[in-house]
């Protein structure tokens, strides 16, 4: 199959999805193009497996996605200060989830010693992880239990990023009901997992990150 044919099939895939969507809802577009109001920030991982909305059941237009390869959230990323910025302050959301996944090409690579090269700059953000938890997760039997617990250590430090940017503190001091969760999908079954981590407000985060 030559690429023309290949991109006419995602066209024609487009006019199908769109055709089904307005049968559904005759004014689903218009009311769409009229104004963006999601409540929820999803900071998901570039993995095509993931599409954030759905997964979770919603429509375009209720979540507000930013996507990179595992999901990390990096203080000099003004790609990413960008998106929570606009999320955060013009959008009003109340909700951003940092969702990783089992089965993370990232979390993988990171765990190991090839050489990816560009990527490499990006996947030591995750070795930066590991080294903090190593312990734990070299105790585990295999391989694959270390990636899981990677992954999820990882989100745990990616919630952790969101809370201690000047954006969040900043709107939980002016009073904006704001939460910070991390939830991890397992590919497998397409279930999601709360990890627990929800995080409201300036006295749940370290003394040390904290701006006055």
């Amino acid at each position: 199959m030559n690429d023309d044919h290949q991109l006419k099939n995602l066209f024609e895939g487009n006019k199908r999805w769109a055709e089904k969507v307005k049968t559904a809802d005759p004014d689903f577009f218009l009311k769409l193009s009229r104004q963006q109001s999601p409540n929820y920030l999803w900071i998901g991982c570039s993995d095509s497996r993931v599409p954030a909305n759905e997964i979770v059941g919603v429509l375009p237009g209720e979540i507000f996605v930013h996507r990179n390869v595992a999901n990390i959230v990096v203080h000099t990323d003004l790609n990413a200060l960008s998106v929570i910025h606009y999320a955060v302050d013009i959008l009003k959301v109340n909700h951003i989830i940092v969702c990783g996944h089992y089965g993370c090409g990232g979390i993988k690579a990171a765990l190991g010693n090839k050489d990816f090269g560009l990527l490499d700059n990006w996947l030591r953000h995750i070795k930066d992880v590991y080294r903090l938890y190593q312990n734990e997760i070299d105790n585990c039997t295999n391989d694959a239990e270390k990636e899981n617990m990677l992954c999820e250590f990882n989100i745990m430090e990616q919630v952790a990023n969101v809370c201690h940017t000047s954006i969040i503190q900043n709107a939980w001091k002016a009073g904006h009901s704001l939460t910070i969760h991390g939830w991890i999908y397992n590919i497998e079954d397409g279930i999601l997992k709360d990890l627990k981590l929800a995080t409201s407000n300036i006295n749940e985060i370290s003394y040390t990150h904290r701006i006055n």
